[in-house]
This record gives C-alpha cells, structure tokens and sequence, in this order.
C-alpha cells in the first residue's frame, strides 16, 4: 500500500502566486503516488491538462499492476527557472524533480526523472488561480533526421576525403612467419558507459556542446565513454564523430547530435569500429545498449535512451537527458511523449568493436 507524502511547509509563509504554486506542487507529488488527478483538481483550472495527465497517470498505473510493482514514497522538488509578471498575470516556467521508490515483487530501487512545465496564473480578487498548464514534451523534437539534412561539403572534408583514397604501401603478410595482419578488436566496455550514464543524466559534461535537444549527444558520449571509436568523416552527414566548435561552426556528425540520424548509423552495416544488431525485444538487450523511439510511429525516431539498469523481471530500466530520466522504466508510457503509435528499436551495441 502506498503511503502519502508528508507535507513540509517552507520555513517562511509564502503568498500570492508563489503560494499557489507550492500549493501545486505538493498536489503532484500526491497525484503521481496516488495515480489520480483528484488532489488537482481544485487548485488547477486547465480541464484539458488534468484529462492529459489523467492518462498518463492511468498508463503508469495499468503499467505498474502488469510488473506487480508499487510505488513506496515519491517526492517532488521544484524550482522557478523562469518568472514573467504582469499585472494580475504570471506565467512561470517550473523544473520539478520527481524521485520515486518503487516496490517490485520485494526489490526496491528509485527512479528519477525532472520534467518542465509552462503554468499561467490570474489573480482572482487575491486570490490567484492557475489557468493553463503546459508541459514541455522535449522528446518529441526534433522532427527531422540525417536523410532530411543537406550534408556539409566543406575544404577540410574534401582533402580528409582525398587523403582516405591515396594509395598505400602493400605487404606480403603471408610471407612474414609469426605474423598477423588481423587487427585487434576493441571492446565495448558498458560498465564505462553506465558508469558515465549515471554521472551526468542530470547535468551536462562541460567538455561537450550541450544542445536544446540533448538526449542523443547524452547517448553518443556515454558510447564513446564505453570506448567505442569515432568514425571521423569530416562531413555532418557520414560516420558518427564529435570535435565541438571553431570559430563558431559545428563540429559533429548528425548521427552524434540527432536521434533518427544515430538510427541510421547503427543499423547500417559494417564490419568494424561502433556497431550495433537490432533485436526484436527489450529482454534481450545489455547494459548500455540503445533504444530509440518513434513516437508517432511513422519511421522517424525522435529520443534515444541507454540502459543501465534491469528491473526483477530482466527488463530494462533507461538513462536519458534533454528530459533527465535516470533508472526509467524502457517503455516510457509515464512520458507525455508517448502514443498508441510509439514504435522502438532496441539496438544490442557489439562488444567487440
């Protein structure tokens, strides 16, 4: 049986629309525990919100029943990013960390995830009211991939390009006893993926760019901080590459920054370096493989997600940013994202490179 949170009031006595937003808040964290948009439905007066997230919370509730898991405690914890008052008007944009503990068949762990949401307020006599609730859905964007993308053809590329075709010294490698010309795969090293997965879900690695939309830059550094090798092309739309900015131009490969580009890559075929196989279902995927999600189901994938967890059934539990998620269930049904049309691709990234 879950248990409702206990209310801690602020040490100083909040008033006008602060007060109402805190009010807001602590109503969440009941409705996420509870499954049930009930506790909302006095302080919000957006109807079309409540009926949003009353699916969700139904989803996350018909999900949790099917793996005989429970929430135990949730806690949420917000913070103002954004202010704009006017008058009998205010329009915040509002960070809300959530940590739930979850109970499966007796196995207790915590998932993590930080959501964004836009919330109008009018005030109403001194009394402020919220009208409007929109949640920032960040995983839907990008709508495009590489195969949408005019690739760059710049002076560098061209001479990388020449340089790849030059004519290069043979040997005999039959004639040299003791000898093998076969190269020495690397490996794929996941606990160094997972381990960087759960070090920065929640912030960005000052030695990367960080983008708007970052779930798939997220995803491309933990893989390379698993060691697998960049394919340097030098030219946006081929390889899998990063180098940052110069003189204020990009440096990366769209398969490194843009989720349905990173689909593309790792399901072409290649003999070496970053490879992935696509199999049919999550059960069958490792720590620190990829699943990315085509959220209207039309063939262009828009997030990438890593694993780095399983729950008690052997299923996978996600790390993801852009909206930071850490120990998420795979399916994302608890994301305002998803669709009756979501499709997944669950890629199993090999272990020799």
């Amino acid at each position: 049986m879950a248990q409702s949170p206990k209310v801690k009031r602020a040490p100083q006595q909040l008033s006008g629309w602060r007060a109402s937003i805190n009010d807001y808040v602590r109503l969440v964290n009941q409705a996420e525990i509870e499954h049930a948009v009930l506790p909302l439905q006095e302080a919000a007066g957006d109807k079309d919100h409540l009926q949003r997230l009353d699916k969700r919370l139904t989803r996350t509730a018909a999900r949790d029943k099917k793996r005989q898991a429970a929430s135990v405690k949730h806690e949420s914890k917000a913070r103002l990013v954004r202010v704009h008052e006017l008058g009998n008007e205010t329009a915040v944009l509002l960070r809300c960390d959530h940590t739930r503990t979850l109970n499966q068949q007796g196995s207790v762990y915590l998932e993590e995830r930080r959501d964004f949401e836009r919330i109008w307020l009018q005030n109403h006599n001194g009394d402020w009211q919220i009208t409007r609730i929109e949640p920032v859905v960040a995983e839907r964007r990008p709508r495009y991939g590489a195969s949408q993308l005019v690739p760059e053809q710049d002076e560098q590329a061209d001479k990388y390009s020449l340089a790849k075709s030059a004519v290069l010294p043979y040997l005999n490698y039959n004639l040299l006893r003791n000898y093998s010309h076969e190269p020495v795969r690397a490996l794929y090293h996941r606990d160094l993926a997972v381990a960087y997965a759960d070090r920065w879900w929640d912030s960005a690695n000052p030695e990367y760019e960080e983008f708007e939309v970052n779930c798939t830059n997220y995803i491309s550094q933990c893989l390379f901080a698993g060691r697998a090798p960049m394919d340097y092309t030098g030219r946006r739309g081929a390889g899998w590459w990063y180098k940052g900015r110069d003189n204020g131009n990009e440096w990366w490969s769209y398969s490194w920054a843009v989720s349905n580009a990173l689909h593309s890559f790792l399901a072409g075929k290649r003999n070496s370096g970053l490879r992935a196989k696509i199999v049919s279902a999550p059960e069958q995927l490792d720590l620190g493989d990829v699943i990315v999600y085509d959220w209207n189901g039309d063939g262009r994938f828009q997030h990438s997600t890593i694993v780095t967890a399983f729950d008690v059934d052997g299923m996978p539990l996600v790390n993801a940013n852009t909206v930071s998620s850490r120990h998420r269930y795979w399916d994302y049904r608890d994301s305002y994202a998803w669709t009756e049309q979501t499709q997944y691709r669950f890629f199993h990234i090999a272990d020799e490179l």
